[in-house]
């Protein structure tokens, strides 16, 4: 392992060895900064946050391109990720929810799913983070980062050069710039007291997980006609069981036949103010006792068993008053979290990363470290965050009333979308002209805490969303009315198109093949307006082109 001495300064210390440590710290060595890792642990760790989607996709592409760090590419696949870093992590290739009630058998009428087009994405990953991280750590060990693990940082101190970072055991380093990346327990947010207390977020959860072997798929457990089945089998992508303010997970490992993992990651997220976290009981028996209120989701756990202790939690939710400072960032779950639910947290994390490395780059050339150079990591962070739990504190409350999560489910789906598809068309003007405006124009934006960042009718059409839901939760309203409200939002909106299935009441499975594809793109061609029929030619261009090429474009 490489050693360090107290007496090298390094430009960064990072602190945090994990995805967003290793990925920062091999960029920024790769561009010549002289980066150490720190961790108060080794690999393999075990994590959670395993679910990608395809936003995360493109900005790792970008990444891996704009930093000259390939090795980025690699992640950006289901296929890159088995036949690179390990055999063992499963596809996603969409997202499926099942609504549930207490005591009733699952009603076939309570499904939702979208699939992602299979002939112009690659699967995204379910990624078995102990491997993912380890592959990260090692590539920022390739770009020449210098790393200590078993380093307990006990204090930093800062002064007008750097910072001194001592450790449990009186060992000093020394850095002119620091990124805490160690997640919740954040020896900078101690430091500095930067933990909100109350927490600022409206959203409230807990959670209870595992890894878990010989977990039933999901299509053997609901076998039903073909009316009720989806297009693609539920079990190959990311399954959420859902109920009144709580939700289950199943992210897969096991179902693809490249793999060799026979796990499934399996948790419960609940809001803990209506399921307060009990006392005498273990977080193995809590678990079982919300399974069994469900007759189906106790089916779907059916046998299966634990292969590591129970993690169970307290309030997730935690927020920081500032993220930057003085040569000094938080970085990702260092500086917040929400809630797993619609797999924001890796996301986040890159576009956090892309956001903070440019930076980082320009102030060790500059010797400039001052918080004003880094005022946008704050702003676009925090908005991140808050952004999230905006979109997840309403789909908890719209739970209890599937009529409302389905017109929710839309609106988080098609703003996702278009904002993957605006990722890509940034991204592809970038490639041809190699000028960085037009990746910086996916920072200077009016709403930085949405997936459609830069769309006023969307974000129109997101407040609307959240003021329905907490109407609804508040008992001001009935579910029927916030959701006629929300399809009369939905079908008036110019920007959302035809014929994919957004403003489609009844239809469960959205599922672009290619006759809803070029119908929606005929209605790109003909009706939508300038910006929609942009993003979603670009998008169907080149997708073409990619087809061509035997290739697929994500």
């Amino acid at each position: 392992m490489p050693t360090t001495t107290k007496n090298e300064l390094f430009d960064v210390a990072i602190l945090g060895s994990g995805f967003a440590g290793s990925m920062l710290g091999a960029i920024l060595a790769r561009n010549g900064a002289k980066v150490l890792l720190l961790d108060s642990k080794s690999h393999p760790k075990f994590a959670i946050g395993e679910s990608t989607i395809p936003n995360m996709l493109v900005t790792l592409r970008t990444m891996a391109l704009r930093y000259d760090v390939p090795e980025l590419m690699a992640i950006s696949t289901f296929t890159g990720c088995q036949k690179i870093v390990s055999a063992a992590h499963g596809q996603k290739i969409h997202f499926g929810f099942m609504a549930h009630q207490e005591g009733k058998e699952q009603d076939p009428r309570q499904l939702t799913m979208f699939n992602f087009p299979k002939l112009l994405l690659h699967p995204a990953a379910h990624m078995l983070r102990q491997d993912i991280d380890a592959y990260l750590y090692n590539v920022a060990i390739k770009y020449g980062c210098e790393t200590r693990t078993n380093f307990t940082a006990e204090d930093l101190d800062f002064d007008g050069s750097g910072v001194t970072i001592a450790s449990a055991r009186g060992e000093e380093m020394r850095a002119r710039y620091v990124v805490d990346a160690s997640g919740y327990r954040s020896p900078l947010a101690q430091k500095f007291g930067l933990r909100e207390n109350p927490c600022r977020y409206k959203h409230h959860s807990r959670s209870v997980w595992n890894h878990m072997r010989d977990t039933p798929k999901t299509d053997d457990v609901f076998r039903r006609p073909k009316a009720d089945t989806p297009p693609v089998p539920w079990y190959d992508g990311t399954v959420h069981h859902i109920f009144d303010h709580g939700w289950f997970w199943v992210i897969a490992f096991d179902n693809h036949e490249s793999s060799r993992n026979p796990l499934c990651s399996v948790g419960l997220t609940l809001d803990e103010r209506r399921y307060p976290k009990p006392k005498d009981v273990t977080p193995e028996e809590d678990f079982w006792h919300h399974v069994n209120r469900f007759p189906d989701i106790a089916r779907q756990f059916e046998g299966v068993k634990p292969v590591r202790e129970w993690v169970a939690t307290d309030r997730l939710q935690y927020s920081s008053s500032h993220t930057v400072g003085d040569r000094w960032a938080l970085l990702a779950h260092a500086a917040a979290f929400i809630d797993p639910l619609f797999s924001r947290g890796l996301h986040n994390t890159c576009e956090a990363v892309n956001l903070l490395a440019w930076r980082v780059l320009r102030a060790v050339k500059d010797d400039d470290f001052s918080a004003e150079r880094f005022e946008e990591v704050d702003r676009r962070q925090q908005a991140l965050f808050e952004g999230n739990d905006r979109l997840v504190n309403a789909a908890y409350q719209s739970f209890s009333d599937h009529d409302l999560w389905s017109a929710v489910f839309r609106i988080w789906a098609w703003g996702s979308n278009a904002g993957t598809f605006r990722a890509l068309e940034a991204f592809r003007r970038w490639r041809k002209s190699g000028d960085d405006a037009h990746l910086l124009e996916l920072e200077e934006v009016e709403n930085p805490g949405l997936h459609w960042s830069d769309h006023e009718g969307y974000a129109e059409l997101f407040n609307d969303m959240v003021a329905q839901c907490e109407a609804y939760d508040l008992g001001r309203i009935t579910g029927r009315e916030a959701a006629d409200a929300l399809y009369d939002h939905l079908e008036r909106a110019p920007f959302v198109p035809r014929h994919w299935g957004w403003t489609e009441r009844d239809l469960r499975f959205i599922n672009p093949n290619m006759r809803r594809v070029t119908k929606t793109m005929w209605w790109a061609a003909r009706q939508a307006p300038p910006d929609v029929r942009r993003l979603m030619l670009g998008f169907l261009r080149e997708s073409s082109r990619e087809m061509i090429r035997g290739r697929r474009i994500l």
